[in-house]
């Protein structure tokens, strides 16, 4: 789907400085999503005018459950290596059936399973939502941590998962660095790291942290539609000043 490629290069500096300008990257993309929120209303392609059509599954479901950090950890947890329109029908599933971590102990693996399936991996997350859900119950009252290192502590809860639990449920300055992030910072040469976690530290480095949260679902939505693994579409890009194409192969 090729959409949104207005070009606001006009806007930014044509050289790169040795610190990103993110004012201007960030005002960038805000312009270009918007241009993609009109596309999508203009084809009937959402119900609404949104917020929710270019957000993932997982702000989805935080703005659906109210912020709720069970909610959130869970549909956070699903949505590892799996589509968002999976990870949307699974997580209502589950969520009608075990809105808490007290309803969810009374399930079985088994039930969990049947219930966030098909999400990638789903006999591991049910078995580690299981486990999570007695930690909870047991040491916090039924309650989700506000807290990176005992987030981490939790069954199958990385730096990505702790990290959105923090910024869409508690509204704090996590960090969220998946695969596009890490794909389009190290791409643009404003990092150089080797996994998401490295690229996070760097971020955290170099990033204004009123830019944190923001910075996820931006570098998301311009993953799947412009700056893709294969083939991006360089020609169009709204940063493309503040971008050293590094490794980026054939584009369009």
């Amino acid at each position: 789907m090729e959409r949104s490629k207005k070009n606001y290069s006009k806007d930014v500096s044509p050289s790169i400085s040795s610190l990103p300008d993110w004012e201007v990257i960030f005002k960038a993309l805000d312009g270009w999503r918007e241009d993609l929120r009109r596309e999508l209303a203009a084809e009937q392609k959402t119900e609404k005018v949104p917020g929710t059509a270019e957000l993932t599954a997982v702000t989805t479901v935080a703005e659906r459950y109210r912020m709720d950090p069970w909610a959130v950890l869970a549909s956070t947890m699903l949505s590892l290596r799996t589509k968002d329109a999976v990870t949307l029908e699974s997580s209502g599933r589950l969520l009608e059936k075990a809105p808490d971590p007290a309803s969810l102990s009374g399930l079985t693996e088994e039930e969990i399973a049947r219930l966030i399936y098909p999400v990638g991996f789903y006999r591991t997350k049910a078995a580690n939502l299981k486990k999570i859900a007695a930690i909870l119950l047991e040491k916090y009252a039924g309650k989700i941590p506000a807290d990176m290192d005992t987030l981490l502590s939790l069954p199958g809860v990385g730096r990505k998962t702790a990290n959105l639990v923090l910024a869409e449920a508690y509204n704090l300055s996590g960090l969220c660095v998946d695969t596009h992030v890490h794909r389009i910072s190290n791409r643009a040469g404003w990092v150089s790291a080797k996994t998401p976690n490295e690229t996070e530290q760097a971020l955290r480095i170099i990033l204004p942290e009123r830019y944190w949260k923001p910075i996820n679902p931006l570098l998301v939505l311009y993953g799947q539609q412009l700056c893709r693994p294969i083939s991006p579409f360089c020609s169009c890009c709204v940063i493309k000043a503040h971008c050293r194409q590094i490794q980026t192969g054939k584009t369009r």
